[in-house]
């Protein structure tokens, strides 16, 4: 069976690698990262980045397995595809003992046995030195099988993997399709026609250019910080782990060690949210990816990193447009909206991490399989 698998990013490239591993014909359909943003016209990735946060731990159940089963497979992925992702320089989740959301984290490591350290008040403070935390903190600190993902470099080794399973790469946008009986017909941005037997969107924010209406999601505009560091900052911080602060207001920014972005430098990243600022149209979220994101929340997010790391020797500050895309039941759209059409999208912030196993989720459903219990028990639940 011919597959076309539209969306060329983590989820997308994911599903091709395992559809291809299953057998069936694969056509992987996207554009390449563009050179120019401020001036390209087609579809933006949200993997265009170098770090990502990776965990096991997450209290809704679907993405605590999903996060488990992709993590799993990181290293054999990296060993196949010769290319390295995944750093394992831990995860630590911290916010005030006793509140609902450590509550739900410590019910949780029990729950899936997660293998974490629980850190409190002086103990978490000596431990990661680097943080400002104030008293009565509690810290859950995975330090295995978490840290940073970098998912250009996933995406590359995915396809890597795909085309080494004969799967065809085809790097174009598709400006629509049109279904019947004889298959899909999906038509290209070069004037060109591709025929599938069906085909998988994992189209990310941009599906309503190919779907309009037909699900229902949202699409959230998010800003991420960079702050630049010397090389001998990083040195000092040599051992800081990913981190998510569960605050009492009940935000929770999220930052990242240094890490080395392709002009060389070195930044911590950091995102911090409070509100959440829809993107409708194709129009505005091109806009949005083209701009260097919001500049009171870039603010905001700073004096949170400055409140948190306040020793942090900062060189520069950046920041930078992302999206987030969620479905009424915070979980994927895995749907088959014909009997030739299907969708993976809507990875609710948490796409990088889980995206090998999201990809086979989606690969299960194009190929006509049943998806395993625990994701459809999972969406039951979130309904």
């Amino acid at each position: 069976m011919h597959i076309a698998v539209i969306g060329a990013g983590m989820i997308g490239a994911a599903a091709a690698r395992h559809l291809a591993t299953m057998g069936h014909q694969v056509t992987l359909v996207g554009p390449a990262e563009p050179a120019d943003a401020a001036t390209w016209q087609g579809p933006f990735g949200s993997h265009f980045d170098e770090g990502r946060i990776t965990r096991q731990l997450d209290p809704w159940p679907f993405w605590s397995q999903a996060s488990r089963a992709s993590i799993a497979r990181y290293r054999d992925l990296e060993a196949a595809s010769g290319m390295r992702f995944f750093s394992e320089v831990g995860s630590l989740m911290a916010g005030p003992a006793g509140s609902a959301a450590m509550n739900r984290l410590e019910a949780t490591r029990d729950r899936d046995q997660v293998p974490c350290e629980t850190l409190r008040g002086d103990t978490l403070a000596a431990r990661f030195p680097w943080f400002d935390f104030g008293p009565d903190m509690l810290g859950l600190y995975e330090a295995t099988l978490a840290g940073v993902v970098n998912p250009r470099a996933m995406v590359r080794a995915q396809i890597a993997l795909a085309r080494a399973g004969g799967a065809q790469l085809l790097r174009r946008s598709v400006s629509g399709l049109d279904e019947s009986a004889a298959g899909i017909r999906l038509r290209l941005d070069s004037g060109e026609d591709l025929l599938a037997d069906r085909a998988l969107l994992a189209t990310g924010g941009f599906t309503r250019s190919l779907l309009g209406e037909a699900l229902p999601f949202q699409v959230n505009a998010r800003t991420v910080v960079f702050f630049e560091v010397s090389e001998a900052e990083a040195q000092r911080l040599a051992g800081m782990p990913t981190l998510i602060a569960l605050l009492p207001n009940g935000e929770d920014p999220y930052m990242l060690p240094p890490i080395r972005y392709p002009d060389g430098r070195l930044y911590l990243k950091m995102g911090g949210d409070r509100v959440d600022a829809p993107l409708t149209t194709e129009e505005d979220l091109t806009a949005w990816f083209r701009s260097s994101g919001n500049p009171e929340v870039a603010a905001y997010v700073e004096s949170l990193m400055r409140a948190r790391m306040p020793t942090l020797d900062i060189l520069s500050t950046s920041s930078a447009a992302c999206v987030t895309t969620y479905a009424p039941k915070k979980i994927p759209h895995f749907e088959a909206l014909s009997d030739r059409v299907f969708t993976a999208f809507a990875g609710s912030g948490r796409a990088a991490k889980n995206s090998d196993e999201l990809g086979r989720l989606g690969a299960l459903l194009a190929s006509g399989q049943a998806l395993p219990n625990w994701a459809t028990q999972a969406a039951v639940a979130a309904t």
